[in-house]
């Protein structure tokens, strides 16, 4: 059998890693682009969800072209933002700063000839982050539609935020009382809302940390948006 030296040894595994770490590279980067859309798509899902518009990867650009309207940012204060990507807002950073330094992107979309306002909304779990869309009929305080994801919360509990049964919970609630105070939704502990109110649902069975983080969710993304809501109402 034949022996190699260490040298030998070494400066094979050398270049080996290094032609490995550069196929690796040029994958990545190859890819990269095909990754980037693949999320573009999946958001573009969501927000037609928000608005009960189902869609698949195929059609859902042409769904999203065909419904959504305008988009753009604001400010805290209700002021549209000049020069800003709303659709490429990460709203993780944005609700990092302070509030009054938030852009906040607003979708808006057309169905049956009214208009929806569609809300993006970011918090915290269980596990790790809860993130989705809430749509808005024209009277900006009634919830057409809302849509949840989550990036670890547990199966069967948590995780179920993400399902047809917790989603349509959420569908004809209020956002504003009947004062107009802003009020959002409370998301009670299972079993405890009352099926009349305008402004609670039930939570999640077992999965009651996951439930309080949309309630947390739902209370800190949408106020940020109260006073351009109250803007237009006036």
């Amino acid at each position: 059998m034949r022996s190699y030296s260490n040298t030998y040894i070494f400066i094979f595994s050398s270049i080996m890693v290094i032609i490995v770490a550069a196929l690796l590279s040029v994958a990545a980067m190859t890819l990269q682009p095909f990754q980037k859309k693949n999320v573009e798509i999946n958001k573009k899902q969501n927000i037609l969800t928000s608005i009960n518009i189902e869609s698949s990867a195929k059609n859902a650009e042409e769904l999203y072209e065909k419904y959504i309207l305008e988009i753009f940012a604001i400010n805290t204060k209700g002021e549209k933002q000049e020069g800003v990507d709303a659709f490429k807002i990460d709203m993780k950073k944005e609700l990092a700063k302070p509030l009054n330094e938030r852009n906040l992107p607003v979708f808006i979309s057309s169905l049956e000839g009214t208009k929806q306002y569609i809300i993006p909304v970011y918090g915290k779990g269980l596990w790790g982050p809860i993130w989705g869309y809430v749509a808005l009929k024209d009277d900006l305080s009634t919830i057409l539609g809302a849509t949840f994801s989550h990036k670890g919360e547990t199966p069967g509990l948590g995780a179920e935020i993400d399902t047809k049964d917790f989603q349509s919970r959420f569908l004809e609630k209020e956002i504003f009382n009947e004062q107009g105070k802003f009020v959002s939704v409370s998301i009670l502990k299972a079993g405890a809302a009352n099926p009349d109110s305008k402004y609670e649902i039930d939570g999640i069975s077992g999965g009651t940390i996951t439930s309080v983080g949309v309630d947390a969710m739902l209370k800190d993304c949408l106020s940020s948006y109260e006073t351009y809501f109250k803007n237009i109402k006036n």
